[in-house]
């Protein structure tokens, strides 16, 4: 089917989009969960943000599902102050108005068979009045534990079809985490699976959404100075960073036996991994993308002395910014016996001929230096009979270092001759940023992810055979950190983390990147 978008153009439509028609066909959006933070924040405003660049067709929907006593004036007005407060795009009463119209809500419990019925008719009465044309999305913003229950009440409701027309299309949207092992994610997706085939199952992970995450792949396929040295006979490591400089907050009761590694390690920080040390794919497609990202996955060796190649540790309380915090174990709900780590530590192994002896380290943690998701690609060090390298205190080699947030860019760091009579060599470094480069403003992360989900365009999204990968990378470090019958590392809040990490990193004669 062919879009016109020839009339009506919204002066704030990308031009990018525009030239791919990268425009969603009439449809709705279910949000289970429609309450909580994720949907008022992110989800709610992402939607608006789509409508304002002219991205959503007028036969565009928005239903919420939850146990609230609302009224569709009431749902429409919670939207309306979350639009207000968290959209990206400025708010225009025009756009509000168009989408305001297609706003429902349902009330009702997850095992309540009569409230999955009103929701039928609700999304059916929108297919009429909307012309949203049986084309449905359900976002499933709510616990993975409550993600079985819905499936099968979509099923039996008959919201899904698997014999339905196959003009029309209903996919289903699950945030991480898939799982906390390798057999909880096989169960979560055998049981997504009974309702939707697995091409409707989008698995969001919004970090795959982020500009310069999937400009990795234009930075090294698109340009010829960086893919010949891209490998083992150039590169000496690389080190992957997810720092946060805040606490668990309110997630306590969440965080407590799930840890850094399970929350950020096994989803977002092996998806930059996968996504640096890929091949290159035969196309962008969905399925190369993700055949070229399993392979590296497939790959991934753990070291055999795990006591050598991981760290972990806990923030204790102390200064931070000028304040005072507390430790994690203080913070209001958590169990003061957890044995949950903040900071996790691992360097793996990649066995394939272009990175063998190449290790990856990767890193994540709360109350650290600062709030920075980067990949840095460490290269080897240039001979010294020239030149005297850097100070001792500095890397002393050439770094090509990708930030994903929050200063989304790309540096390089190599040496340069001090300027004076001596021959002395110091890094210096040159940056790009997207804020200055461009004018164009990048989409939000959940703005690009979204529209992919009506679009049914699935590159950015990981398959189960992703998901299951990374678990079986995981799951030793999990059962080798479980047997340890020993107090979990303390670190001061505001440092890189604790002592064990920068000690894994001597005893291979390197050090971490102070970002």
């Amino acid at each position: 089917m062919t879009v016109n978008i020839s009339r009506g153009a919204n002066p704030l439509r990308d031009p990018d989009d525009l030239r791919l028609n990268r425009i969603a066909l009439p449809s709705a959006l279910v949000i289970f969960g429609v309450t909580g933070d994720l949907s008022r924040k992110k989800l709610m405003p992402a939607v608006y943000d789509l409508a304002n660049r002219g991205l959503l067709p007028p036969g565009f929907a928005l239903v919420g599902f939850a146990r609230r006593d609302w009224a569709d004036e009431d749902f429409a007005e919670v939207v309306h102050d979350a639009v207000k407060q968290y959209s990206r795009t400025d708010f225009r009463e025009e756009t509000w108005q168009q989408l305001a119209a297609g706003i429902r809500f349902v009330q009702g419990e997850f095992d309540d068979d009569a409230a999955f019925e009103r929701l039928r008719a609700t999304v059916e009465q929108l297919d009429a009045e909307r012309g949203t044309m049986g084309n449905h999305a359900f976002y499933l913003s709510i616990p993975p534990k409550s993600f079985p229950t819905v499936a099968q009440q979509l099923l039996r409701s008959g919201l899904v079809d698997e014999k339905s027309d196959p003009n029309r299309w209903q996919r289903v949207v699950i945030e991480k985490p898939f799982g906390h092992d390798l057999a909880s994610a096989r169960a979560l997706n055998d049981a997504l699976e009974s309702a939707f085939p697995a091409d409707s199952i989008f698995r969001i992970d919004h970090y795959l959404g982020k500009e310069t995450v999937q400009n990795i792949l234009a930075l090294r396929f698109a340009n010829e100075l960086f893919e010949p040295i891209w490998n083992r006979n150039h590169i000496d490591h690389v080190q992957i960073t997810m720092a946060e400089d805040i606490g668990v907050g309110g997630r306590a009761g969440y965080y407590d036996g799930v840890g850094a590694a399970r929350d950020v390690i096994q989803n977002h920080l092996l998806q930059l991994l996968a996504l640096t040390a890929m091949e290159e794919p035969i196309s962008l497609s969905a399925e190369h993308l993700r055949a070229e990202k399993e392979k590296v996955l497939a790959a991934v060796r753990l070291p055999e002395d795990l006591s050598l190649a991981t760290a972990r540790g806990q923030y204790a309380g102390g200064w931070q910014g000028g304040e005072h915090v507390c430790g994690f174990l203080e913070e209001d709900g958590m169990n003061p016996q957890s044995r949950s780590e903040t900071y996790a530590a691992i360097k793996l192994e990649i066995g394939t001929r272009r990175w063998a002896d190449v290790p990856f380290y990767l890193r994540t943690g709360k109350r650290l230096g600062r709030r920075v998701t980067e990949i840095a690609v460490v290269f080897k060090r240039a001979p010294e009979h020239l030149f005297a390298r850097a100070q001792a205190d500095e890397l002393g080699q050439n770094a090509l270092v990708i930030r994903v947030q929050p200063d989304e860019g790309v540096t390089i760091r190599f040496g340069s001759k001090v300027p004076g009579t001596g021959s002395h060599v110091r890094d210096v470094t040159m940056d790009f940023g997207y804020g200055h480069a461009f004018t164009e403003a990048s989409p939000e992360a959940y703005e690009r992810l979204i529209l992919d989900v009506l679009l049914g365009d699935p590159p950015l999204f990981p398959r189960h055979e992703e998901v299951e990968l990374s678990w079986r990378i995981l799951d030793p470090v999990e059962r080798y950190w479980a047997a340890l019958d020993e107090p979990l590392e303390q670190y001061q809040p505001g440092t890189w983390g604790p002592a064990s990490a920068d000690e894994m990193m001597a005893r291979d004669g390197r050090v971490w990147r102070r970002p």
